[in-house]
């Protein structure tokens, strides 16, 4: 079964190119999958039928969001059809399953003033200070993931003519414009910090206290820091920004199909949970400030 899983996780990085994140998530689902298996004692490709995956998933239930069990039916269900397409198995079990409904849940964001607010809270007279408020204003920006964030790279960098180039899900490169505002702080961060901190071999734009390239957990990490010292006391995390960017373009007019491009979805229909946003918020105002309503 181990080597099915390994043979599985080359197929999606040679022959479907996905990213080293997407390919980790396969590997924690179908480890989970794998080891619930050999809890049954099946080692036997043919033992597995919709019965012995219901269970599974019904187990997840007891202790995981449907958001969960919604990503691990669609994990499942790619790794049989491989199976079942590379011939180790007649049978897929996951043709008698359908994967549960996702409840929508519109993603948080912040307002426009509470957005101001964060990006003035860092100490921009210290070089930490300096870099996040780089890393921030280039997130709010352009709608960067956090991953894109923390693998940028020199060469990315297209400042004379206001463009940087991301390498989004799926290894899919795209351009995005970069704001005025955004570029003066990040030229700060690049003339007056990074060269006090970077390695000579570090390609990266965004670094780490020693040198070395900022992970995700640290700019998470800086950001809680950032947020509880503004006195924000909603939830928010690095995607909050890239939700909020993509609100904020739409609130003020923006085309989806450019807002599409922008984020990097592959799908418009995932753009267009932000028409939905956009259209609570109306309601609300809406209902505050209409005097009839």
């Amino acid at each position: 079964m181990q080597s099915l899983l390994d043979e599985y996780l080359s197929y999606l990085q040679i022959e479907r190119g996905l990213a080293e994140n997407s390919r980790q998530s396969y590997r924690r689902d179908l480890t989970q999958y794998l080891k619930f298996l050999a809890s049954r004692q099946i080692t036997d490709l043919d033992q597995v039928d919709r019965f012995v995956v219901m269970d599974f998933l019904e187990m997840l239930q007891k202790d995981h969001a449907q958001a969960t069990i919604i990503r691990m039916c669609s994990s499942l269900r790619r790794f049989h059809q491989f199976l079942r397409q590379e011939r180790y198995t007649e049978t897929d079990p996951m043709q008698h399953i359908d994967t549960p409904k996702k409840g929508q849940t519109l993603p948080k964001i912040l307002s426009t003033q509470e957005v101001d607010l964060l990006l003035n809270t860092p100490d921009t007279t210290t070089k930490l200070g300096l870099r996040n408020r780089a890393i921030l204003e280039v997130m709010y920006a352009t709608g960067m993931r956090v991953s894109e964030v923390v693998n940028l790279t020199m060469s990315m960098l297209h400042l004379n003519i206001s463009l940087l180039k991301t390498i989004g899900k799926g290894d899919k490169e795209r351009i995005i414009p970069l704001g005025s505002v955004a570029l003066l702080w990040l030229n700060r961060y690049l003339d007056e910090v990074r060269p006090q901190l970077a390695k000579d071999d570090v390609p990266f734009v965004f670094v780490n206290f020693h040198g070395n390239q900022l992970s995700r957990q640290g700019i998470w990490k800086n950001l809680q820091q950032i947020v509880q010292t503004a006195g924000i006391t909603k939830s928010v995390t690095p995607h909050t920004l890239r939700h909020s960017f993509a609100t904020h373009l739409l609130e003020n007019g923006a085309d989806l199909r450019i807002v599409q491009e922008l984020l990097g979805h592959a799908d418009i229909s995932t753009t267009q949970i932000y028409t939905h946003i956009t259209k609570a918020r109306m309601a609300d105002v809406y209902q505050k400030y209409f005097p009839r309503a």
